[in-house]
């Protein structure tokens, strides 16, 4: 996994087509026309970008993000895998909204299981 840019929350953020879009402008305007199209919001295409966790927080998509801020601000860790507390209720919770969620919470468990 060393490989790959694993987020705090597990997520997999190597092929993220988000923070591809921060050198790609094509790639900008279609994510922000899906986010007018789908969710109805007018964000900006060159506001369409990620560092990821451990990039610059202002280049961050979710800069506030809960996970984030408990982790790596909070607590000084890499990922959630390494901490006392893992896997907390709120991460639980958070994993179960979606597939997605529910996928990198099992990378955590890999990661701190090995």
């Amino acid at each position: 996994m060393n490989e790959r840019l694993i987020a705090c929350c597990g997520l997999d953020c190597t092929d993220c087509d988000m923070r591809a879009a921060s050198t790609d402008p094509e790639l900008q305007r279609r994510i922000a026309k899906w986010f007018e199209d789908k969710l109805g919001k007018d964000i900006p295409p060159e506001a369409i970008r990620c560092t990821w966790c451990r990039g610059e927080r202002d280049g961050h998509w979710s800069g506030d993000c809960w996970i984030l801020e408990c982790c790596m601000d909070d607590r000084g860790l890499k990922h959630c895998s390494e901490c006392p507390d893992f896997a907390c209720d709120r991460l639980e919770e958070w994993a179960a909204q979606n597939e997605r969620y529910a996928a990198a919470l099992a990378r955590l468990r890999r990661m701190h299981a090995g």
